[in-house]
């Protein structure tokens, strides 16, 4: 009886997550607005952890992570 429970409540997170990832983000519940169409990334150069310079425009058609970080 356990494992019946356990298998209905796997299956309803399942569907509460499928649901969830399918339905449209609610973009006035996180208070921003979506730029519609989407505006190009603005020209970027950084240099990489060896030194080499990598700009944004040779990375085109390819999956880009950018993250900023400081300590103060």
């Amino acid at each position: 009886m356990k494992t019946l429970y356990c298998l209905i409540a796997a299956v309803a997170v399942g569907l509460l997550t499928v649901s969830a990832w399918a339905a449209a983000p609610d973009f006035a519940s996180m208070q921003i607005q979506p730029v519609d169409p989407p505006k190009a990334a603005p020209a970027l150069a950084l240099p990489d952890l060896n030194g080499k310079t990598v700009r944004l425009e040779d990375l085109k058609g390819k999956v880009v992570m950018l993250v900023f970080w400081a300590t103060w």
